[in-house]
C-alpha cells in the first residue's frame, strides 16, 4: 500500500532556526520525517507580507527535489482577517477579496497550488446571505487563479462562522462561476465538533460521495479534538489524546481512496516544543507508542 502523504504545519520567517524563509520551512519539514507541508505566506492575523523574491523559492525547490517532496501537495494557509462570507460590511468584504487576491498572486509565485481558506462568519447576517456572500467573492478572486486552487476548511461553528456542513460547501460550489477552482479541506477536529462522528467514518465518507464528491477532498488537517461530539469550540488535540481517538485518525490517515491527499498536522506544542515527529512516527507505524505528554 502506497505510504500517506503527511506533513504539519511549519514556520516561515526570516528568523526559523532552520533557515531563512522557504529554506526554513522545508527543512522544518524534513526534521519531523514529513513528506509535506503547509505555512503562511505571512502572520495570519495581519497583512504584513515579505516580498516573495526574498522568500528564497530556487533554494526551495532544490531542497524539495532532493528530499523526494512533490510541490503539488504543499499547502498554503490563508490569514484569519480574510472574511469573504462577511455580507453586511462591504468594506471588510472588499479587503478580504483585495487581500485574497494578493495570496493566491503569491502562491502562483511560490508554486504552491492548494490555498486554504476558512470560508468566514456571518456575523449578525443571515446564513444563506453569508454563502452567498463567499460565492461572490470567489467569483470575484477566480481569474487570478492560474494553478492555484482554493480548499474551503471544514469550520467547527464557533460564533457565527459557516461552513460547519459539506452542504454548505456543495451550495457553494455548485453556485460558483468556475467550480474547478474551488475544493474542501476537511478539518477533522472541526468536523468532529461541528457534528460528524468518525467513529464512522464510512458513514462521513458517504455524506462526502452524496455532496460534494471525493475528488473535491484536496486536503486534510489531521487534529485530534479536546472536545466531546458537537461541542462547536474548534480546540485542537494531539493525535490520541482527544475525543477523536488514535484508530480513528488513522482510519482517515490510510483510507485508500484518500491515500493521495495530503494531511496536515495542526496539534498544539506541548511544552514549547513541535510534536509532529513524534505524531507523524506513530500514524505511519499505526502504533501509538511514541508519547508526546
Amino acid at each position: 500500500m502506497k505510504k500517506p502523504i503527511l506533513g504539519s504545519h511549519v514556520g516561515m520567517s526570516k528568523t526559523n532556526k532552520h533557515g531563512e524563509y522557504l529554506i526554513g520551512s522545508v527543512n522544518e519539514a524534513i526534521s519531523y520525517d514529513a513528506n509535506t507541508l503547509m505555512f503562511y505566506t505571512g502572520a495570519p492575523q495581519n497583512s504584513v507580507r515579505t516580498a516573495t523574491e526574498k522568500l528564497h523559492i530556487e533554494k526551495f525547490d532544490q531542497i524539495l527535489k532532493e528530499n523526494n517532496i512533490n510541490k503539488d501537495h504543499l499547502v498554503v494557509h490563508a490569514p484569519y482577517i480574510i472574511n469573504i462570507s462577511n455580507p453586511v460590511n462591504q468594506t471588510t468584504w472588499d479587503f478580504g477579496v483585495d487581500f485574497l487576491k494578493q495570496e493566491i498572486k503569491r502562491c502562483e509565485e511560490i508554486g504552491v497550488k492548494i490555498l486554504v481558506l476558512h470560508p468566514g462568519a456571518r456575523l449578525k447576517g443571515d446564513y444563506t446571505d453569508a454563502l452567498n456572500a463567499l460565492v461572490k467573492g470567489l467569483n470575484a478572486v477566480a481569474a487570478t487563479q492560474n494553478n492555484v486552487v482554493i480548499a474551503l476548511e471544514t469550520m467547527a461553528g464557533k460564533g457565527t462562522e459557516v461552513g460547519l456542513s459539506l452542504n454548505d460547501f456543495k451550495y457553494v460550489i455548485d453556485n460558483v462561476e468556475q467550480p474547478d477552482k474551488v475544493a474542501v479541506c476537511l478539518d477533522t477536529c472541526h468536523m468532529h465538533d461541528a457534528g460528524y462522528d468518525f467513529n464512522d467514518w464510512d458513514s462521513i465518507k458517504k455524506d462526502i460521495n452524496n455532496t460534494i464528491g471525493k475528488e473535491k477532498v484536496i486536503c486534510f488537517h489531521l487534529n485530534d479534538s479536546k472536545n466531546p461530539l458537537l461541542a462547536h469550540k474548534d480546540r485542537h488535540e494531539n493525535i490520541g489524546y482527544g475525543y477523536i481517538g488514535f484508530d480513528n485518525l488513522l482510519k482517515v490517515l490510510w483510507d485508500e481512496e484518500y491515500i493521495d491527499v495530503p494531511k496536515i498536522l495542526e496539534t498544539p506544542y506541548v511544552e514549547n516544543k513541535a510534536p509532529y515527529k513524534e505524531e507523524i512516527e506513530n500514524l505511519l507505524n499505526k502504533k501509538f507508542t511514541k508519547k508526546v505528554k
